[in-house]
């Protein structure tokens, strides 16, 4: 790895894939800044709600994406989205409520419009921070966000363990319905794009998935785990 140049790591895939886990393991090890966008949506889907929003309703989600600034909180090597001042805690970005709403106000072009830039963004930021790189996760880092990224992942794994993750996370909200949602909506859909490594998360452990990853990142360096 050159010491002098700037990283760029998309890592995509679906729900209960592995993402975060992935994500956050590889920004520690490599001491990158990480961003996870699945939780700008979420974020933005309970500031949409808490306003009285009907998700099901464009209109509405226009007329009060006007009334939110967003802005990044570092914490340590996490960057947060801050909307109208405020860093949520994960507890309420991943209540029932948000879960059965984040896919179908995520699918609204002008919610992704409305963070693209932000996202797009974030690379500069790490680079004001001195970090000599960036992760981000999502459902389109490769595909829209980043399709420059120097380097990018598609995650995936077979339905029983996604469920089983899924489970572990106290979320009730259907897997096969979530993808059907991301994968076909008219703008930034969930895709692997041509140019991304895949890796089968559900069969690999997540070190093993680190050590997979940074192979290709940074060959020179030895492996940590044995597959």
């Amino acid at each position: 790895m050159d010491d002098h140049s700037f990283i760029i790591v998309a890592i995509d895939g679906g729900a209960a894939t592995g993402k975060s886990s992935t994500a956050r393991a590889l920004s520690e090890r490599l001491g990158f800044m990480h961003v996870n966008t699945g939780a700008h949506y979420r974020t933005l889907t309970y500031a949409l709600l808490e306003a009285g929003t009907d998700p099901t309703r464009p209109d509405q989600i226009s007329k009060q994406l006007q009334t939110l600034e967003v802005e990044t909180c570092l914490i340590d090597l996490s960057a947060q989205l801050a909307v109208n001042g405020k860093v949520l805690n994960e507890n309420a970005t991943r209540s029932n409520e948000v879960n059965a709403a984040v896919s179908i106000i995520a699918a609204q072009p002008k919610v992704r419009n409305f963070l693209f830039k932000y996202q797009r963004d974030q690379a500069e930021l790490a680079r004001n921070k001195n970090f000599p790189g960036l992760v981000m996760e999502g459902r389109d880092i490769g595909s829209v966000i980043f399709p420059d990224a120097d380097f990018s992942f598609f995650l995936h794994a077979d339905a029983k363990t996604r469920a089983m993750r899924r489970a572990k996370e106290g979320l009730k909200d259907s897997i096969a319905e979530r993808d059907q949602i991301d994968s076909t909506r008219e703008t930034a859909p969930l895709t692997c794009p041509d140019h991304a490594i895949k890796i089968d998360t559900g069969i690999y452990s997540l070190d093993t998935v680190i050590d997979h990853i940074c192979q290709y990142i940074d060959p020179g360096k030895p492996e940590q785990t044995t597959p």
